[in-house]
């Protein structure tokens, strides 16, 4: 009765942990405002799954309760505490002890046995190694599965996004899911992945998380099944695939001996087998369709477990396995968020052996550095799609102390030898018949990577390729009597890792970058620098001439920057042109190893003439010559505050992570008004990397244009400026969510079709300042009635909006430009003490009314057609300026009472101005303002009023005035 009442009182617990951890979920939530949709897409989990973890209904896995914690912006920790006291008790293990070892036949149970299998798959494969790092650091080779693993992107294989785009990760096919959701209605699946995409990686999570038992809530009927992880490339060794009695010894397990008889069997034939082969493509072609018909026997013998199967893309055809019911799915390149969650993570397990603060904070440091110099380098961002190429960029930069932003050849260089030659070495896969070093292999490739860049393909033929072959190999027979071009060109293509067929008769690189590298290297072999001058303005060739500079010895390096700025001296009528070439010889600056001070001193002063942008101009100008230039853009220091604008708006502009480590640079800026162009290319960016690191950085901002609701959950970061702007439909539900809104002073709510009421704004205390841009659904202000809102402007909005006009007690100003045509300026608010108001063209067509306002000074009118009422204007005492403007202007001033009150008349734009009749009807005027697109005006009338100031840029005389 006591152990029953124990364990009733351990369930108690249990559930009271579950309750407070769900408690305490739902409360951060709450404190940040943030919907639960919004919570789970920023943590990439499904709904569902972030529903449960906040409700309680079951116990989320680590994994669900780290991502909210990050999503939430707080340390997982303490939530993790609260979720391991909710487990319930584990079946219980045998303890293995020195003086009580159990018998011979308990050892050899079934449910014993698994307990240990499960043990040996978590210490197994939990961890991850590092290959091929062509590095002396003596640190860590490899870090704990769950800290590193990134849940990858999959996608049909028809729809693999293209690597070779020069922004990686933006272009995703409309079919994107992670592999969790892939694995919940899939019972069978085939992954097609590039070399180093994280095929295995992706196995290894699924058999140790089995083992854990520890899958998200999603996959939970996987939490029972036992793991298989076959590699081929190891059971191959063997001679013949093995039955499953003898899967454990195939793959080396040394727990093989102690499997209870039929153990396997059992499994598979109960349905709880996840099964996991790993790379088809490691098997040598003529035994493929053997594979095959071993799986189809495995299949037809054990069909309800769950498998999944890995391959490279053009190891075997497409519908490989579609008669045994597989689905096909391709590993996606990672997207720039992922290369950052990545790298925090890699850099997390780097320092789980640190003991010491100084070398912790080191790493933090190279953390953050490699993160900006990943969005900064198009070179970096197109090289870290893939977990194997993020990983070996992590480990030079932090083993070369952070001096991986000035070395990009040499990471091309590692990258080179280790796919061509160390990747497959190391891992002891071995070519049947055919071997190239990667000097041999990089002397093939390059001459088709020159030929496809000087042909502007981006994919060559197989028939092409082969001719190209077929010319270098007599000049090297060692690889030549090793087999025929066909046979060399398909080991270049399986085990390079550096080509791929996307289809039977194309070929192309895996990353642009490579090709580039490649061809560079030969176009500098063959001293093909008029070639290379010649296509700079092709931004195809951006990257290729950079690299030729970094290939070329000294005297070659000098020769190709002078052919660039000699042939941008010629566009002496073509600044853009000339600007181009000018700028990219800056840019190849950085990429000589050694250049004589006289051609680095022509190459700056061509770019100084440039850079800084001197004028928003420029920048427009400026951000059309390419994303390159962004490694030139000096500053904030030695710019005064147009330049420090200019500079901003130059990166803003062209967008991207790329110009991320430009703008932090400014992010405590506050000259000029840097701050109000920080906040305006917000949306050009990473909304949450934005605002963590370069928002809430910055004290000058005092306003924000919001777009998405991703911005509104990110105003936790940031200190809420006294001025917001709203564009897009967002409903009251996500108005709501803004955090202090007591703060907001001014609020603009733009190209919103989803409000039809403005009752929300009743929780934001303090508005002085409302704009509704385009706002065609809502139909009733009242909710503003005597509210402290002293300026309200309205922008084609609905005549019900105007009519439902609110009963603002202390409006100063209003400026309504709206289909208003049929009604009259009494119609819209009752008296008040206003000072301001505007009429836009759209507006009524009567001043009836506007007398009762005569507090009004400053009033404007932009109209195309006559208006009626003008009368009603000299009943404005205070009245002290006027804007008139439009195609009816004219027929306004010669309509118009004399106005002896104004003393400051506006004509804004207009194609006719009598300035006789100006001094007629505005006898008092002490300063006016005149359209500069008029053309000639007589100013003479107004020399007869004593101390006119005139303003009137570009305006010619003539008169004598």
């Amino acid at each position: 009765m006591g152990t029953q009442n124990s364990r009733h009182e351990a369930h108690q617990d249990h559930e009271v942990a579950l309750q407070r951890l769900s408690e305490s979920l739902r409360r951060l939530r709450a404190e940040r405002r943030i919907p639960v949709a919004a919570l789970a897409s920023r943590a990439g989990l499904s709904r569902t799954t972030a529903s449960k973890a906040l409700n309680g209904s079951s116990i989320p896995t680590e994994e669900t309760v780290t991502t909210l914690a990050r999503a939430l912006g707080i340390d997982p920790r303490p939530l993790l505490d609260m979720r391991r006291q909710a487990l319930p008790p584990s079946k219980p293990k045998p303890t293995v002890q020195k003086k009580e070892l159990p018998n011979t036949q308990e050892c050899r149970t079934k449910e014993y046995f698994e307990e240990q299998y499960a043990r040996y798959i978590d210490n197994r494969w939990g961890k991850l190694s590092i290959i091929g790092i062509d590095i002396n650091h003596p640190g860590r080779h490899s870090w704990p599965l769950d800290t590193a693993y990134l849940s990858l992107s999959l996608g049909a294989t028809d729809e693999i996004p293209d690597s070779r785009d020069e922004k990686p990760g933006k272009r995703r096919p409309p079919n994107e899911i992670r592999i969790e959701q892939a694995l919940v209605e899939r019972r069978r699946l085939l992954i097609r992945g590039l070399a180093g995409c994280g095929k295995t990686t992706l196995l290894q999570w699924l058999a140790v998380t089995a083992a854990r038992g520890n899958f998200p809530q999603e996959l939970h009927h996987l939490n029972d099944c036992v793991p298989f992880l076959l590699r081929l490339r190891t059971l191959t060794r063997i001679g013949s695939l093995p039955a499953p009695s003898g899967y454990l010894s195939a793959v080396g397990c040394q727990l093989a001996g102690d499997q209870p008889a039929g153990w396997a069997h059992s499994v598979l034939s109960s349905g709880r087998a996840l099964v996991l082969i790993d790379g088809v493509d490691e098997v040598s072609q003529v035994h493929r369709n053997e594979t095959r018909d071993w799986l189809e026997e495995l299949l037809a013998s054990y069909p309800d477990n769950q498998y999944v199967v890995t391959t490279r893309p053009t190891a075997v055809n497409e519908g490989w396995l579609s008669d045994s019911g597989f689905s096909e799915l391709a590993i996606h390149p990672m997207s720039p968020r992922d290369v950052a969650v990545f790298i925090d993570r890699w850099h997390e397990a780097a320092a789980v052996d640190v003991n010491v603060e100084d070398e912790r904070k080191h790493l933090n440091e190279l953390r953050e550095d490699l993160k900006d110099a990943v969005r900064s380098q198009r070179g970096l961002a197109q090289l870290t799609t893939s977990p194997l190429l993020s990983a070996l960029v992590c480990a030079l930069h932090r083993a070369r102390n952070g001096y991986l932003p000035h070395g990009r050849m040499e990471i091309y260089r590692a990258a080179l030898a280790m796919l061509l030659d160390r990747r497959d070495r190391e891992r002891g896969i071995e070519a049947t018949g055919i071997h190239l070093n990667e000097h041999q292999a990089t002397r093939l490739l390059q001459r088709l990577a020159y030929w496809m860049v000087d042909n502007g393909q981006a994919e060559i033929s197989r028939d092409d390729a082969m001719h190209h072959l077929a010319d270098i190999l007599p000049n090297m027979p060692e690889v030549a009597a090793q087999g025929s071009v066909k046979q060399i060109l398909s080991y270049l293509v399986d085990r390079s890792g550096l080509i791929r067929a996307p289809d039977v008769d194309g070929l192309d690189f895996v990353h642009r970058t490579f090709q580039d590298y490649l061809a560079a290297n030969f176009a500098v072999e063959q001293r093909n620098f008029g070639a290379l001058v010649n296509h700079a303005d092709d931004d195809r060739w951006e990257d290729v001439i950079r690299m030729a500079v970094a290939h070329a010895s000294p005297s070659d390096a000098k020769q190709l920057l002078r052919k660039l700025i000699s042939r941008g001296d010629r566009f002496t009528a073509n600044t853009e042109r000339r600007h181009r070439l000018h700028l990219l010889a800056a840019a190849c600056l950085d990429y000589a190893v050694e250049l004589d001070p006289d051609t680095r001193q022509e190459v700056r002063s061509r770019a100084e003439a440039v850079i800084p942008p001197r004028s928003l101009k420029d920048s427009r100008s400026l951000a059309k010559v390419g994303p390159f230039i962004l490694d030139l853009l000096p500053g904030p220091d030695d710019l005064d505050d147009i330049q420090a604008e200019a500079v901003v708006h130059t990166a803003g502009l062209l967008g991207g992570d790329q110009s991320m480590s430009v703008l932090k640079r400014f992010r405590t800026c506050t000259k000029g008004r840097v701050p109000h162009y920080l906040q305006l290319h917000w949306g050009r960016h990473n909304v949450k990397e934005y605002a963590q690191d370069i928002l809430r950085h910055n004290p000058g901002i005092d306003h924000l244009t919001i777009s998405t609701f991703d911005q509104i959950t990110e105003l936790r970061h940031l200190e809420m400026p006294p001025s917001v702007a709203l564009e897009g439909d967002f409903g009251p539900q996500e108005i709501a969510a803004l955090k202090d809104v007591e703060r907001i002073q001014s609020l603009t709510i733009g190209y919103n079709n989803r409000l039809v009421d403005l009752q929300v704004l009743r929780t934001f205390p303090n508005l002085r300042r409302i704009t509704l841009d385009i706002c065609q659904g809502v139909k009733d202000t009242s909710a503003l009635n005597y509210s402290s809102v002293q300026s309200l402007s309205v922008w084609k909005a609905s005549t019900e909006c105007l009519t439902s006009l609110p009963r603002l007690t202390n409006l100063q100003g209003f400026r309504i430009n709206s289909d208003s045509r049929h009604l009259a300026l009494c119609d819209f608010f009752p008296a008040s003490h206003i000072t301001s108001a505007y009429l836009g063209p759209m507006s009524c067509r009567t001043l009836k009314g506007i007398s009762e306002w005569p507090t009004i000074e400053d009033f404007s009118i932009i109209t195309h057609r006559p208006i009626e009422g003008l009368a009603e204007l000299a009943k404005l005492p205070n009245l002290y300026s006027l804007e008139l403007g439009g195609a009816a202007t004219s027929n306004i001033i010669y309509r118009i009472p004399v106005m002896g009150m104004v003393r400051k008349l506006t004509i804004a734009k207009s194609d006719f101005v009598d300035c006789g009749v100006l001094v007629e009807k505005f006898p008092n005027m002490q300063e006016i303002c005149l359209p500069s697109d008029s053309g000639p005006l007589d100013l003479a009338p107004l020399s007869n009023i004593e101390g006119l100031l005139v303003r009137a840029p570009g305006v010619s005389s003539t008169g004598e005035y």
